[in-house]
């Protein structure tokens, strides 16, 4: 064991004495594990919380949705559909038409956008596990050979019109009529079609706000689109699919007429958001992490002071000045390092509580209902290699500036 080491740890672990200065040692250490506990357990609840978001919005977002690249609509005959179907990774693609509506029911009413969707979209999103009222079904044959359809709501809509699972009376879905003025009365400028309520999902607050889903022929009826007329296609990826791989094999296929986004391209702004606050985290966090290592400073800075008399006995044997410092900076290393390494593990216990029996609760009126955590391996590094750097630095400018 090197001679430094070994009086720093004697200068740290010695019992024979225990001063004021040993107790600001203590202090130093359990408020630089304090700071890595709490970097951990933040972390970790927020990717937590970003995982469940994302899962949320992945549940009605495609993994690919293809748009055309001019216009508003296009029709499947224009394309190889049969050939994108079996393009290697995909699993299921489904037609979707989707047009802002006016929808009212009793003396309510809603601007929503409302999305027609065929029956392989089941396959292609979450959508009908996350139903809170009703049953999954958006359309359904009469006896007289007519079809009665079905409209799902977000539940925001569904309970700001004042629907109720009980309710038995049809909601009017207003759309404004293709390639016409606007008319004197309703009928001159709206087609409108009559649908029941079939009931309501919880996704995430802005899908909730905006989102009826309806079956694809009933939208197509109400734009006056033909049967093969799309606004959008949406595709499914194999579970080991790349989806990089599928994304470009679709555009080849597609060419440029058509634009293929993948789901953080669906939501650009979500995401950006969420990486930006997750970099705040970071530097708001290391901000305490920088205070908490002030008693570091403050500690070394005593040490120094009450270990005048063994300095210069040190120096009287002739250990070079920079030795002495060593066994000082190597002090606050290792109080930084044991501290760093107790916070990590005091926050891995925490977390593994809190993902395993859910000791912090959020309340009923959550989708889950306690805080999610998500342990990343990449987080316990940088937490380390951020907590010592800063312990570091200020240990170096602390014994460097002290006089020895």
């Amino acid at each position: 064991m090197p001679y430094t080491l070994f009086i720093a740890r004697r200068y740290f672990f010695s019992r024979k004495q225990k001063t004021v200065i040993n107790i600001i040692s203590w202090i130093s250490l359990i408020g630089i594990a304090v700071s890595t506990t709490a970097l951990i357990v933040v972390l970790s609840v927020y990717n937590g919380i970003g995982n469940l978001t994302q899962s949320l919005f992945n549940s009605f977002d495609p993994h690919l949705l293809v748009q055309p690249a001019k216009g508003k609509t296009f029709h499947l005959s224009t394309i190889d559909y049969s050939a994108l179907s079996a393009t290697e990774g995909v699993a299921a693609v489904s037609q979707i038409v989707e047009e802002n509506a006016w929808i009212t029911y009793h003396h309510n009413e809603a601007i929503v956008s409302l999305r027609g969707v065929d029956s392989s979209y089941p396959r292609v999103t979450g959508l009908d596990t996350l139903l809170y009222e009703g049953t999954y079904q958006l359309a359904a044959p009469m006896d007289d050979g007519w079809q009665q359809y079905f409209l799902l709501f977000g539940a925001e809509v569904y309970y700001n019109l004042g629907i109720r699972e009980a309710s038995n009376m049809p909601v009017a879905v207003h759309i404004p009529k293709r390639g016409v003025s606007l008319g004197m009365t309703m009928d001159e400028a709206f087609n409108t079609g009559y649908a029941m309520p079939g009931g309501n999902f919880y996704i995430q607050q802005d899908i909730d706000t905006r989102y009826v889903v309806a079956d694809i022929a009933f939208v197509r009826q109400l734009m006056d689109y033909s049967d093969d007329e799309c606004t959008s296609l949406a595709i499914a990826l194999q579970p080991r699919a790349n989806a990089d791989k599928v994304k470009a094999s679709v555009r080849r296929l597609l060419g440029d007429e058509f634009t293929v986004k993948d789901r953080f391209e669906q939501q650009p702004i979500y995401y950006k958001v969420f990486r930006s606050e997750r970099l705040g985290i970071y530097l708001i966090l290391a901000l305490i992490v920088l205070i908490s290592t002030l008693n570091l400073v403050a500690s070394l800075s005593l040490l120094v002071l009450d270990k005048k008399r063994d300095i210069a006995t040190l120096r009287s044997l002739g250990m070079p000045r920079s030795n002495i410092r060593r066994i000082f900076r190597t002090e606050g290393v290792m109080i930084s390092a044991i501290g760093v390494v107790a916070g990590l593990l005091l926050g891995f216990v925490i977390c593994f509580l809190q993902q395993h029996f859910g000791i912090v609760k959020m309340g009923n009126n959550f989708v889950v209902s306690a805080f999610p955590v998500a342990m990343r391996g990449i987080d316990f590094l940088i937490t380390f290699l951020l907590v010592m750097s800063l312990s570091s630095l200020s240990v170096l400018l602390a014994v460097r500036k002290s006089k020895i």
